[in-house]
């Protein structure tokens, strides 16, 4: 079997150990947390026989290990059971609002990737120099925030001094593309400031490491112009470290989006777990987590294939 094959398989085997290790931790977190879920649904006033019959029901009285093979092989069947706290659906609950976070990191990847991968390439042309620096300052600036504090500086800054959108992002159904953009204006921002130097300061340091390489200088003393070098020669062999760390921030754009979107109120996955941690409503915590952490290994499994198929000397072994 070709090496390039084998190595893939393997990548993909190893996140799905990972993954189901993951769904172990995440089982586990979710059992010990404080309180008592029966006591949570019926109030302070339940008497011990009515607390008694409550756990029966949701089977808390079963063994650790016999609750969570049930709920993994429910979960690989895509039923998450319902809600402790409101008896909903928690898969159709999650799809919809699933919907509205990739809605939100798409947006955010579509603004971000682009523009991080053009300063990244603008600061290693004009690498040491005035364009460079104010690049990477400005860039190491924005990431320095913590998200809240960006959150809310881009609130003040759009709301109060330049009133020109709203405070709050509230999506629903029926709203058109361009009203659910604007919606997301705000959230979209604070996402972009966060993920936007991580991917353009990778890019910098893939072509700077490729820019050293003696076909560079080749291509150099061909008459090329520095952009054309680092057009045609330097960005196809600096591919598999930007690839990744674009999907890697991807990734964050998917999980990572809980405080951005508390902070703004934005009715998706993020939001609804914070809702239901509160609540102790444990069957959602489990599947909210089990999504995020799916999500995020399916996205690292993806650039770490990428990195090896662009791989020339595995894509060519000798």
């Amino acid at each position: 079997m070709h090496p390039l094959i084998i190595l893939v398989v393997q990548r993909i085997a190893l996140g799905l150990i990972l993954l189901l290790a993951v769904s172990v931790l995440i089982f586990l977190g979710v059992e010990a947390l404080p309180g008592d879920t029966a006591q949570q649904i019926l109030g302070q006033g339940a008497t011990p026989e009515t607390l008694a019959n409550m756990r029966e029901s949701l089977g808390l009285n079963e063994p650790a290990l016999t609750r969570y093979f049930s709920w993994l092989g429910h979960a690989l069947t895509g039923d998450f059971g319902k809600a402790l706290t409101n008896k909903m659906d928690i898969a159709q609950a999650i799809g919809q609002r699933l919907g509205n976070t990739l809605f939100l990191a798409a947006c955010a990847g579509v603004i971000a990737v682009p523009f991080a991968i053009g300063l990244g390439l603008l600061a290693a042309r004009h690498n040491g120099r005035w364009p460079d620096k104010l690049i990477s300052g400005v860039t190491l600036a924005t990431i320095s925030l913590p998200e809240f504090v960006a959150a809310y500086f881009v609130i003040y800054l759009l709301t109060q001094v330049i009133p020109i959108l709203q405070p709050v992002s509230m999506v629903f159904p029926g709203m058109t593309f361009l009203e659910r953009l604007h919606a997301v204006a705000l959230p979209v921002i604070v996402l972009v400031m966060v993920v936007l130097a991580h991917m353009m300061r990778m890019t910098r340091a893939a072509i700077l490491n490729v820019m050293q390489s003696p076909y560079i200088e080749t291509a150099e003393l061909k008459g090329l112009s520095p952009m054309q070098v680092i057009w045609r020669h330097a960005l196809p062999n600096a591919v598999a470290p930007i690839v990744s760390v674009v999907v890697i921030n991807l990734a964050y754009l998917v999980v990572g989006v809980v405080v951005v979107e508390v902070v703004f109120s934005y009715n998706a996955l993020g939001q609804y777990l914070v809702d239901h941690v509160s609540k102790r409503d444990l069957p959602v915590v489990q599947a909210v987590g089990l999504i995020f952490a799916a999500v995020y290994i399916g996205l690292n499994i993806f650039a770490d294939v990428v990195g090896i198929v662009a791989n020339p000397r595995l894509r060519h072994p000798k």
